[in-house]
C-alpha cells in the first residue's frame, strides 16, 4: 500500500473513533489479557531471578508468557516442572 493512503486512512479513522467512540468491551478484554501477560512475564522473570541460583532457567518468550498468563501461578509451577524434568 502507498504510505501515503495509508496515512490518510489513519487520520481519517481517528476523528471518527473520537466522535463515534471505540466498544468498550473487546478494548477492556484485551486491556485485561495484555495485562495478565504483563504479569506473567514478572513473575517468569522473577523465577528466573531466584531460579539463577539453582540453575533454573525458564526462557521468557511468546508461548511461555501465554501459558502463564492463562494458568496464572500454576502455569509458572508447570512451565518450572517441566524445565527441571524434561528439558
Amino acid at each position: 500500500m502507498d504510505p501515503v493512503f495509508v496515512i490518510l486512512i489513519v487520520g481519517l479513522s481517528i476523528p471518527l473513533l473520537l466522535i463515534v467512540g471505540l466498544p468498550s468491551s473487546p478494548v477492556k478484554w484485551v486491556g485485561q489479557a495484555l495485562m495478565r501477560v504483563v504479569i506473567a512475564v514478572v513473575l517468569l522473570f522473577f523465577v528466573n531471578l531466584f531460579g539463577a541460583q539453582f540453575g533454573l532457567h525458564v526462557p521468557i518468550n511468546g508461548f511461555t508468557a501465554v501459558i502463564s498468563a492463562l494458568l496464572g501461578i500454576p502455569g509458572v509451577i508447570s512451565l518450572t516442572a517441566i524445565h527441571l524434568w524434561v528439558l
